[in-house]
């Protein structure tokens, strides 16, 4: 019988900011549930840190520079093959909801979030803007599903003047949203989820990508949210410090970590809702993200840079047949989720998709499936083996030097503050032979 396939692709999340990473004091027992009865990828980085890019990548199981959408200017060919698509016509009922940022350059998902779902290859489901595009788009009137939900429940004029005071402030605007719980996006968009799960047909295996628009800037959390996080004191520091105060920036790392804790109690919510039908024992749990966030890293905010705070990404995988409690440290890539959702739904992928099946990972019978991995974004290219990490390209840096490489140890350095090029001429040599 084939699984169900449960994918859980929130938005700019790093995975150190994981409680199972042992890096940061988050809770997130629900992640921890799914660790243990699954296997957990400790480098797991995307193929492109940019929202549009990395998921399009997904899509089509193309590395960057053949997914067809270098940046987010630019919506993903309606003529690709997607693994949608693919697992439709093997019979799946394909779900989805949240942002999926495949049609991100036009902004307008149509009220009713439908726009593209069949071309790109969804049965039902709801395309609903970012957090930013949201309120972009629809400052006068709504242009997708979420801000028309707002509409309706009078909320939208207060939600665009909410994040014109961010936009003023800057990251630290770390007060509450005046949204009410069942309002805020990333629960919304969770409650969205399950209404697709309650009216899918039990005469089917069916897929269900749940796009959280979080945790994701600015930094906004319901009242409720914020009463939790403000005892999180033991929170890591920023790398390279940065123009905000120390207390600046533990409000903003609580924030961020009650929207990653807040996603946690979504995933136990859904764990419980299978259970409780009867479904977890033939269901594929996947947990990852398109990206992460620098979180003032380096003096950094968002993604789109070569630093692992903003390539590196959790990876979670549990269901039928996987190994329990596994950990593996080989270097992995998002972009094989693709292929991994085909092999389980009983799918060959093509010839041509560059996505590789984790399947023999995940059931133990291969300790390694790629040698590295590669992450990029309009010229600058990375390459990660596990440990060594090689960026070609990349200009802001003072470090570079005059051939443009910087060589990382992450194993001593896992800041990335020290460029070793010249001291390990072997190792950048090597890793060079893998760039595109």
């Amino acid at each position: 019988m084939k699984p169900n396939i449960l994918f859980f692709f929130p938005d700019q999340l790093r995975f150190d900011w994981l409680g199972l990473s042992g890096m940061a004091p988050i809770r997130t027992p629900n992640l921890a549930r799914l660790a243990e009865g699954g296997v957990v990828f400790s480098n797991a980085v995307t193929p492109s840190p940019l929202c549009a890019p990395a998921r399009a990548c997904l899509a089509a199981g193309r590395e960057y520079e053949d997914c067809g959408t270098p940046d987010n200017g630019v919506d993903f060919p309606i003529d690709r093959p997607t693994v949608y698509r693919a697992l439709r016509a093997a019979g799946y009922h394909v779900m989805g909801c949240g942002k999926f940022d495949l049609a991100k350059a036009r902004c307008d998902w149509q009220l009713t979030g439908k726009r593209l779902l069949d071309e790109w290859g969804f049965s039902d489901g709801i395309d609903s803007e970012g957090k930013w595009d949201a309120v972009n788009s629809g400052r006068t009137a709504p242009r997708g599903p979420f801000m028309a939900f707002l509409e309706e429940r009078g909320l939208r004029q207060i939600h665009v003047r909410d994040f014109d005071r961010r936009r003023r402030v800057g990251p630290a605007a770390t007060f509450p949203t005046p949204l009410p719980e069942d309002a805020y996006g990333d629960n919304w968009v969770a409650q969205n989820g399950l209404e697709l799960l309650e009216r899918s047909p039990r005469n089917r295996p069916w897929f269900l990508q749940v796009n959280f628009p979080g945790p994701h800037a600015p930094w906004d959390i319901t009242r409720q949210m914020e009463r939790s996080c403000r005892e999180l004191r033991n929170l890591p520091t920023p790398v390279g410090g940065g123009d905000l105060t120390p207390e600046a920036h533990l409000r903003i790392r609580q924030n961020y970590s009650a929207m990653v804790e807040n996603i946690d109690r979504w995933v136990g919510v859904y764990l419980d809702w299978l259970e409780k039908r009867g479904m977890l024992q033939n269901t594929l749990v996947v947990f990852s993200s398109d990206h992460g966030e620098m979180l003032g890293d380096h003096g950094l905010w968002g993604k789109s840079v070569p630093y692992h705070p903003s390539i590196a990404v959790p990876l979670l995988v549990a269901g039928p047949g996987i190994e329990h409690a596994r950990r593996i440290a080989a270097p992995t890539t998002i972009l094989d989720l693709a292929a991994t959702f085909l092999d389980f739904g009983g799918c060959r992928s093509p010839s041509d998709v560059e996505s590789r099946s984790l399947r023999p990972l995940l059931e133990g019978r291969a300790c390694e499936l790629r040698k590295t991995v590669r992450s990029g974004l309009h010229r600058w290219r990375t390459v990660f083996d596990g440990r060594w990490k090689l960026v070609s390209g990349f200009s802001r840096g003072l470090r570079v030097g005059a051939d443009g490489i910087e060589l990382f140890d992450l194993a001593n350095d896992p800041g990335e503050t020290r460029n070793i090029a010249t001291e390990c001429p072997g190792v950048a040599d090597r890793l060079r032979r893998m760039l595109r």
